[in-house]
């Protein structure tokens, strides 16, 4: 095993040129092992302004929030206010979707763990203000349910959401203020901001977009996703070395590191528990607890999460049976090459665990029948379709709707590939990634009901 020094000094002889191989404009990293923390910048936070990144600079985490908004839960939990288990009404009577049944059934615990089946990419602007969070749940009466509650996984902003709007009224004050208050501070965060006129105080990243896979990053159009979305991951931003402070409160059986309870040890760990399977999307963990992504990889188990906002995206792995985990934070370019070069270093030499590799085609598994696969598949973010060409292959077209489209998403068409079973790739996506799609459940006609890549889009196509 490599001791932290040694991946100090890795760190310090490669991180910037790692950030130029993957065209990443900025990025942080802080990695804890042995009860010391290690942190390291590169690059710059802004492409248009040339300010430098430093140790000290606050980049989104995106939805790795959804974390801190389950914990936020989990203390209401300790104290006897919340059953994870209780219908979403007994605390949002107002809670109200297209499926009315599936409305009164679906539980708090489904919400953290994304089953609760109704569709989750609800980005709805409904202002600035500290009501946005209630004004958004109250705009989901028409939002269909995609299958049961408890059925199956499905990733869902919006239930997040939800999940934060009872925590705003079981505590009477906003979102906002519930982290401030009941995490910074009794973690002693110095570097975390719940939103925008918190982080201007610091020296904060912008996202980076690229008009085509051919291009250079430059700086995006907007700072952050509404404020509607904060519970799922739309404003939170911090330094890594202050992500990694909650990881430790996790680590340390809900202590913070001046020993202040802020979970109880037995809830902690609780949420690393497996709540639910996921289909094989290859890039995601095996299972979901209460919050945290699990994975099963090599020398784990591995409990994280991820995080992507407007051009930033953030990684978090915590290996527990070691007190390993290390956080990286970047704004825009290839940042999940960079994570991989960076975290198989690290876990590997620091926890022994092997991060699996990218999905690669696999000729071998190629489709026995394709006509499981083609047809047509919708959600509020995106149209899929699927089609067969003469020679037998098969082709997606993602066509982005709404926000997406508005950011300048142009329609994308790639060959699926064999993959594993049901799950294809796709040939390529421009950043050398190639995408997983698990084709699940059956229509009735030998068809896949969904497609699935993290989240369930329906089939709409008879």
């Amino acid at each position: 095993m490599s001791k932290l020094s040694d991946i100090d000094t890795w760190l310090v002889e490669n991180l910037s040129s790692l950030l130029a191989k993957h065209q990443v404009p900025g990025a942080a990293v802080a990695v804890f092992a042995n009860g010391e923390v290690i942190d390291h910048a590169a690059g710059v936070l802004n492409k248009g302004t040339g300010v430098e990144s430093t140790v000290d600079s606050v980049f989104q985490i995106g939805s790795i929030t959804k974390v801190w908004t389950t914990t936020l839960a989990m203390q209401l939990v300790d104290e006897g206010r919340l059953d994870l288990d209780k219908p979403v009404r007994d605390y949002l009577p107002e809670f109200v979707l297209s499926d009315d049944d599936a409305a009164s059934r679906i539980t708090v615990r489904q919400l953290t763990c994304h089953t609760s089946g109704f569709e989750g990419d609800i980005f709805t602007d409904t202002g600035q203000g500290d009501d946005c969070v209630a004004k958004l749940v109250a705009t989901l009466s028409d939002v269909p349910q995609l299958f049961q509650p408890g059925e199956m996984f499905s990733y869902n902003n919006a239930g997040y959401c939800v999940l934060g709007r009872i925590v705003e009224v079981l505590r009477g004050k906003s979102y906002d203020d519930c982290l401030r208050e009941h995490l910074f501070a009794p973690l002693g965060l110095t570097h975390a901001a719940a939103g925008p006129y918190d982080a201007i105080r610091y020296r904060a990243a912008i996202g980076h977009l690229q008009a085509s896979p051919a291009d250079a990053p430059e700086p995006a159009p907007a700072w952050a996703l509404t404020r509607s979305n904060v519970p799922a991951g739309s404003h939170l931003a911090m330094r890594p070395r202050d992500l990694l402070t909650f990881v430790r409160m996790h680590l340390n059986e809900g202590r913070a590191d001046d020993g202040t309870q802020v979970l109880k040890p037995e809830t902690a760990r609780a949420m690393w528990e497996r709540q639910v399977e996921l289909p094989y999307l290859g890039l995601m963990g095996g299972a979901w607890g209460l919050g945290w992504m699990i994975f099963d990889w090599d020398g784990g188990p591995v409990i994280g999460h991820d995080g992507g906002t407007i051009g930033q995206s953030a990684f978090l792995r915590v290996v527990p049976g070691s007190n390993v985990a290390v956080a990286l934070l970047t704004n825009g370019g290839k940042p999940l090459h960079l994570y991989l070069d960076i975290f198989r270093k690290v876990l590997g030499d620091l926890a022994g665990v092997e991060v699996p590799p990218l999905p690669e085609p696999n000729a071998a598994e190629a489709p026995a029948d394709p006509s499981r696969y083609v047809g047509e598949y919708s959600s509020q973010v995106a149209d899929i379709v699927v089609t067969q060409d003469e020679e037998g292959g098969l082709w997606l077209e993602r066509t982005m709707k709404g926000m997406f489209a508005d950011l300048g998403a142009a329609p994308e068409k790639s060959r699926l590939l064999g993959y594993k079973g049901d799950t294809l790739v796709a040939e390529h996506d421009g950043l050398g990634l190639h995408m997983p799609h698990a084709f699940v459940g059956d229509d009735g006609a030998g068809r896949a009901l969904y497609v699935h890549t993290g989240r369930a889009d329906r089939r709409v196509s008879r």
